[in-house]
């Protein structure tokens, strides 16, 4: 066949032009450009489109920046639409910082990029004793980024410049401490209440659903009675073990590394050391210091005179709590467990002798060496095992990087399997039945990563059975997966959920009898308030929010004072509903001047970010922004509704 297009080259280069060129006619480089990128657009600013896989490929780093940052943290509360559409907000938001920075041609110098590189840690790390950026290591550091060292540094750029848009708003914001006070006294100050609670449980005893009130909440709840999605799937993990196994060692290289090492891997010595301590710390003032030192040199030559007194001198006199008990015994250590001083002097001395007054930042210490326990020398063939041992693992060490990437290339390059890679590298193809996104209680190894799961139900993954990619999920170790079978979420069987619809039934019955109550009640006192049965006086405030059923204290607090007293009723949801009288305002106590300080810079920096805000509504509408994705609609919070 690829003898016949050799042969004929031109004819095949006109029938190519034929098939191609109409295409671009009928569908235009955009459609291709778009079908081959990143989907369709889903906002759009100054001009320039925002695509479906720019968002989706940010809300995969912001969940995976989560995720590090917040190991135990559920990652699928970050998969809701609300979440998502949160991501395209930020998105959009430094799209139109970046349009501003652009128009208003701020940039990033040389000096500047310089300057904000040398002050970035991570980097700072990689410079050796002569100054020099160690440039591999910097090129590994940017690359676990999926970077190159030039496209950091553009993205560094780019967010010095934008940052410069929101200087200029951000760097002049000011609250005078007027303004500020009156602000924080509005949202600290109390307010005195009565309140009459009608709690769910109370009504919930009195509800006795039938067959057809179960059934007919079965029907209109589903979503309440559901089983999560799940999966079956495979998957193969790439560790250090697994590399160990194809590694052999020779006797002649076990016996080279024998002798290499054979002071270390004898062990180490340990000494035993008992201390007399008189503390004085590196803050403490100069004449303290002095004073601990000279009664020190005073201790020292009695024990010296009689060093069979060391325990008891060290009983009466010593300032360590830990060892003063025990004659300042230490029991015995090994190099690298004692402050460095301390170490140096007992690692010098000879058994029984007593060290000269000792400097640490603890104090001042007088030692006495007690006993010197050196390790016993095994011979090869005793060691002959672990040898083996350390060094396959050394090996597999070496080995491991340059297989990580043969099994990351291969679960992409043949994504519909993962047997190739596991017959190439000699793993084993794993099963798992029941899988969901969030880990099995008590899970261990791969399946209790969040990150594996994460990509597992990543809808590629879900619609086209892919390998996900090579997901780091312990120190040296690498695990691909893919699902074999899927189940979505489905609403259970009314005879398996029975008794859970039943008890459902009843507390949300129950909680709308005791919201019926309550209104009733409520609209009764208004009318006639001396009839009203409250509970005893008492106050509410932001501060102590917690004390009470959410919604409670903001209804309190957002009861005009011009009406008081008077009444309010809050539905707490499930809980039930509640009426609150609100007698009269309680000015907030002033604050100790440190903490008055601390809360007008906080509401600085509040009123500094809310002009911000408002400032990037502004570049919106001047750069007519677009968001053309749907916004989730908004959840009710029950527990927040005033009556």
């Amino acid at each position: 066949m690829f003898d016949i297009v050799r042969k004929h080259t031109k004819v095949m280069m006109f029938v190519l032009f034929l098939v191609i060129v109409p295409s671009f006619v009928l569908f235009g480089l955009e459609g291709y450009n778009r079908y081959s990128d990143k989907g369709e657009p889903v906002a759009r600013v100054d001009g320039r489109d925002i695509l479906q896989g720019d968002w989706d490929n940010a809300h995969k780093s912001e969940v995976e920046r989560f995720r590090q940052s917040m190991p135990t943290m559920d990652v699928k509360l970050l998969e809701s639409p609300e979440a998502r559409y949160a991501t395209l907000e930020r998105v959009v938001r430094d799209r139109v910082l970046a349009a501003a920075a652009a128009h208003s041609k701020l940039v990033t110098s040389d000096v500047q990029l310089a300057r904000e590189l040398g002050n970035n840690q991570a980097i700072a790390a990689l410079r050796g004793p002569d100054g020099k950026l160690d440039m591999e290591r910097y090129r590994q550091l940017v690359g676990s980024q999926g970077m190159t060292p030039e496209m950091f540094e553009s993205q560094v750029r780019s967010d010095l410049s934008t940052r410069q848009v929101l200087a200029g708003v951000g760097g002049t914001s000011f609250s005078s401490p007027a303004i500020a006070a009156t602000a924080l006294n509005s949202f600290f100050e109390k307010r005195e209440v009565q309140i009459a609670m009608f709690a769910t449980p109370g009504y919930a005893a009195k509800v006795s659903p039938s067959d057809a009130d179960i059934e007919a909440f079965y029907k209109q709840n589903g979503a309440m009675f559901q089983a999560p999605e799940e999966a079956s799937i495979e998957y193969v993990v790439l560790d250090l073990d697994t590399v160990m196994k194809g590694i052999s060692v020779s006797e002649a290289d076990l016996k080279t590394y024998f002798e290499q090492n054979v002071q270390r891997l004898g062990g180490q010595e340990e000494r035993r050391a008992s201390h007399i301590l008189l503390a004085a710390g590196k803050t403490a003032p100069a004449a303290e210091k002095e004073k601990a030192k000279a009664r020190a040199e005073e201790i020292l030559a009695a024990v010296k005179k009689a060093p069979e007194s060391f325990a008891d001198a060290a009983k009466k006199n010593s300032q360590d709590p830990g060892s003063a008990v025990n004659g300042g015994d230490l029991d015995f250590f090994a190099r690298g467990a004692m402050t460095k001083p301390f170490e140096e002097v007992v690692f010098s001395l000879k058994k029984g002798e007593i060290s000269n007054v000792v400097e640490t930042e603890f104090g001042y210490h007088i030692i006495r060496v007690t006993d010197i326990k050196s390790p016993k020398q095994r011979s090869f063939d005793e060691m002959k095992p672990e040898l083996e041992t350390e060094l396959k693992k050394q090996q597999a060490q070496r080995k491991f990087a340059e297989t990580a990437d043969a099994f990351s290339n291969g679960v992409y390059e043949q994504a519909d399997s993962l047997k190739p890679v596991a017959d190439r590298l000699k793993l084993e193809v794993r099963t798992a039945s029941n899988v969901t996104r969030s880990p099995a209680p008590g899970a261990k190894g791969p399946l209790a990563s969040a990150k594996l799961l994460t990509a597992l139900f990543n809808p590629d993954s879900v619609d086209k059975k892919r390998n996900t990619e090579a997901i780091e999920t312990g120190a040296n170790q690498l695990v691909s997966g893919r699902i074999a079978k899927y189940t979505p979420a489905r609403t259970l069987p009314l005879a398996e959920v029975k008794e859970r619809v039943r008890e459902r039934f009843i507390s949300t019955r129950g909680a709308e009898l005791a919201k019926q109550e309550g209104m009733a009640k409520l609209a009764a006192w208004k009318a006639s308030p001396a009839t009203a049965q409250l509970l005893a006086a008492s106050t509410v405030s932001r501060e102590e929010a917690q004390k009470y059923p959410p919604g409670l204290v903001e209804a309190a607090l957002r009861t005009d004072p011009a009406t008081l007293p008077a009444f309010t009723g809050v539905d707490l949801g499930t809980q039930g509903y509640a009426i609150v009288k609100v007698n009269k305002v309680v000015p907030r106590t002033a604050p100790a001047a440190e903490l008055a300080k601390q809360e007008v810079q906080q509401y600085t920096r509040a009123w500094a970010s809310a002009e911000n805000t408002a400032y990037v509504n502004m570049l919106k509408d001047r750069f007519k922004t677009q968001i053309k994705a749907t916004k989730p609609a908004a959840r009710t919070d029950a527990s927040l509704t005033v009556q």
